[in-house]
């Protein structure tokens, strides 16, 4: 019983509340506060501003270990997937017209407005520069990032999430989103190739060509982060008190009925899920992981 405090990238929320449906199904008495944000962002408001959490999901299994290893977590589990969209509406400039080939060449017109996420807080915004940087070569036109790159219709908010209101309201022509994003808010949206999506563990190599820094753990650090297949993970700050309760949400999160509330919303998940350490892991959470 009690609260428990869950910190997750924005993209997960919908997904989250699903789940948090379901497990109150089982555990009536728990209270499930869930508040999203960019997934770094998430886990510095454990690290620096020293919130209790008791669960963390981030956008971007590779920055647990980079912002909570040692004192804050020793082991996270992969247990989602997705893949980048370019979203947009009706409203939205040359909305007719746009398509996997010509997307670059549609941003770059007159007039037309295109928003990321803030790499330093969203992993949806640094896998954005990241397919921007692969466009140039899937396509071999070279100059796509610098050409998009803070160009006059180049906006950036905080978190993809935030960018939907102003697609909505045609404030912004088009959006990079998650996949599973677009589908919960019934967006029009893009499918971009394999080869720059992020999606595809088959184009890991092609994916690793693409680099991005972002804000590290300590004033003034910098973390060099790679393109790779999008994936998601779970953790639990060791700092959290209750760790019997956070284990049952994630013990839940990994069931079958879990899985199936977050596959409801359009969330791929991973299955099985995969631990960084399984030697690491709390005995009950083992058997859900591979």
């Amino acid at each position: 019983s009690g609260k428990l405090p869950v910190f997750i990238a924005g993209s997960l929320t919908v997904p989250f509340k699903a789940v948090a449906k379901e497990y109150n199904k089982q555990y009536p008495g728990v209270e499930v506060l869930i508040e999203g944000a960019g997934s770094a962002t998430t886990i510095r408001k454990v690290t620096e501003l020293k919130r209790e959490c008791g669960i963390i999901g981030s956008a971007d299994y590779k920055i647990v270990p980079k912002l909570m290893f040692p004192d804050y977590a020793d082991w996270y589990i992969i247990f989602a997937s997705n893949q980048l969209v370019l979203c947009y509406t009706e409203k939205s400039k040359f909305a007719k017209e746009v398509n996997a080939d010509n997307w670059y060449k549609i941003l770059q017109r007159d007039g037309v407005t295109y928003g990321r996420s803030d790499p330093d807080q969203d992993p949806c915004g640094y896998r954005t520069l990241m397919l921007w940087q692969l466009a140039e070569k899937h396509y071999s036109v070279p100059g796509i990032y610098n050409k998009l790159y803070k160009a006059k219709g180049d906006m950036m908010r905080a978190k993809s999430v935030d960018l939907i209101a102003l697609l909505q309201s045609g404030d912004l022509d088009y959006a990079f989103e998650y996949d599973s994003v677009a589908k919960q808010h019934g967006l029009k949206y893009v499918s971009l190739p394999d080869r720059i999506n992020l999606s595809s563990a088959d184009q890991e190599a092609f994916y690793a060509q693409a680099k991005v820094s972002i804000k590290g753990a300590k004033p003034g650090e910098m973390i060099d982060l790679v393109g790779e297949p999008i994936l998601y993970a779970v953790t639990i700050p060791k700092n959290y008190p209750d760790q019997k309760k956070a284990l049952s949400w994630v013990e839940f999160l990994l069931s079958e009925r879990g899985i199936k509330a977050m596959e409801a919303t359009g969330q791929s998940a991973t299955r099985p899920a995969v631990a960084s350490d399984k030697k690491k892991l709390p005995e009950i959470l083992q058997k859900y992981v591979k």
